[in-house]
């Protein structure tokens, strides 16, 4: 078969980049060449490829899904929020602007480009090609502009399936409403819809899906249930609620839990870091923005930022900065990663990301960091504490001064992070998925809490990440009409799908 699909959503964090990691690996699992695409992404969740760029992270899962490495092909264009008005834009990996949304319209031409021929490169090397939508289609305030949603689905005669999340409520009104807004040309591409998220007996749900079928001329290919062990690389940062657990873990080996708690900084990013720890029994992850949720953690992380001095003002702001500060004399573990690594130094020279200069940062580090108008961007490995790690770097900051031991070193040699005391800090994304590394961790700071714990000898993050996959993957395969999905995807939308008449688009009734 040869064909491909754009699925959709009704809003943000309706389901698209899970269904389309689930589609992803049932294709491959059936031997079709299948790649991810989604052209363009707003996250600070993002990864290194082997091409030396930066895609968000749900692509990196999806390229996963498909038996591939993660490419800047899967995801041309990256939005990178670093204020409510402004983002950083990374286009085919690289840094090139900060841009704000009226300024980002005058980049919309060349970035059309860009993505068509992309999207085109994939579909001339792959039999499938699985797209992503971003946000909703139905954002009509924006669709003159529009590069991952309608505006795809017309440029490349894709079929579009609009997936909506009935765990918000008025998921009918919202499958029918997002058809009902668009102009008759993007219509004609919607041809399906999916629930997602649904609890209970379906039987009760089948006349609402009945009567949207009359309504709008499209069924619905599919029910999926809310399945409790889907956790693992959240897309989006904006899903990391604060007071909220990090996955399902399993009860502890030894008499004692190990707390963790992650804060929640206003403009966190990679939040995933934390995963890996979530995926340990008896590890109890959970993110956190006021003082008081760190005082019975055995282990507190500052994570990535994207506003880095921005973030460590928050923290002041907070009185955070000032448990945390207490907590190093007292020797509490502390892990910095990243933006949190340089909040934890003496001194942040930052021209570039705040332009606000020379910041004192906490001081817990002996360390100076300086920011550089061009971005590190490289995978990693090495050996800390004797063991192999890997991990991967997106940065700005530079160590220019430090007088701390280094956390580990790079293959080459070369010092990594800090550790002083109890506190220890990194560049490195994905440190804690070196599993060996991460037990022994895990060990010492129990050792150091007095905690009566036992590391679970075999627990692997890869083998949690692909039976996600797996359990995605069957997700669709019980609960979608797989055959007519196929067929979908190598037909195209029908050419005869009724126009539903809005008040909004003009479309006469």
């Amino acid at each position: 078969m040869r064909g491909a699909l754009l699925v959709a959503g009704t809003t943000s964090d309706a389901g698209k980049s899970v269904l389309v990691a689930g589609l992803c690996r049932l294709l491959a699992r059936r031997g079709v060449a299948v790649a991810p695409f989604k052209a363009q992404n707003m996250s600070n969740n993002s990864v290194v490829t082997l091409d030396g760029g930066e895609i968000g992270r749900a692509q990196a899962l999806q390229a996963r899904a498909c038996g591939l490495q993660p490419s800047v092909r899967f995801n041309p264009v990256l939005l990178k929020p670093g204020s409510d008005r402004t983002s950083q834009l990374v286009v085919r990996g690289k840094a090139v602007t900060s841009v704000g949304a009226r300024d980002y319209i005058t980049h919309r031409e060349w970035l059309r480009g860009v993505v068509a021929d992309e999207l085109a490169s994939l579909r001339a090397d792959f039999d499938v090609v699985i797209c992503e939508g971003a946000g909703s289609p139905a954002e009509i305030n924006l669709r003159a502009t529009d590069l991952a949603n309608m505006g795809l689905a017309r440029a490349a005669g894709l079929p579009v399936l609009v997936v909506g999340d009935i765990d918000r409520g008025g998921v009918l009104a919202h499958l029918f409403g997002t058809v009902a807004v668009l102009e008759p040309e993007d219509q004609a591409l919607i041809a399906g819809f999916v629930v997602n998220k649904f609890r209970g007996d379906v039987a009760l749900l089948e006349p609402g899906l009945t009567q949207l079928e009359q309504l709008t001329g499209r069924p619905t290919l599919g029910v999926v249930p809310f399945e409790d062990g889907l956790w693992i690389d959240a897309e989006d940062s904006l899903s990391t609620v604060a007071d909220a657990p990090v996955g399902r873990p399993a009860p502890p080996r030894g008499r004692d839990w190990l707390r963790v708690a992650a804060i929640r900084l206003p403009r966190v990013s990679n939040a995933t870091d934390v995963e890996a720890l979530a995926c340990e029994p008896g590890v109890s992850v959970r993110w956190v923005a006021e003082p008081s949720r760190l005082a019975d953690a055995d282990l507190v992380v500052v994570p990535g930022s994207k506003a880095t001095v921005s973030d460590l003002a928050w923290l002041r702001s907070t009185g955070i900065a000032d448990v945390l500060t207490a907590r190093a004399r007292s020797g509490g573990p502390i892990l910095g990663v990243c933006g949190g690594y340089q909040m934890l130094g003496r001194r942040i020279v930052d021209d570039v990301e705040s332009g606000l200069g020379t910041v004192d940062g906490l001081g817990l580090f002996d360390l100076d960091i300086e920011f550089a108008a061009d971005k590190v961007l490289r995978q990693a490995s090495g050996v800390a504490d004797g063991l192999p790690v890997s991990g991967y770097e997106i940065h700005h900051g530079r160590v220019t001064r430090t007088g701390d031991a280094p956390l580990l070193h790079h293959d080459d040699g070369a010092p990594e992070g800090s550790v002083r005391g109890s506190v220890f800090g990194t560049h490195w994304h994905g440190l804690l998925e070196s599993d060996g590394y991460r037990r022994r961790l895990l060990g010492r700071i129990a050792a150091a809490t007095g905690r009566e714990f036992t590391v679970a000898p075999g627990t692997s993050v890869a083998a949690e990440r692909d039976a996600q996959l797996d359990l995605l993957a069957d997700l669709v395969e019980q609960n979608l009409d797989v055959d007519a999905l196929l067929d979908l995807i190598e037909r195209g939308a029908p050419g005869n799908l009724p126009v539903l008449a809005s008040r909004l688009g003009g479309v006469p009734g």
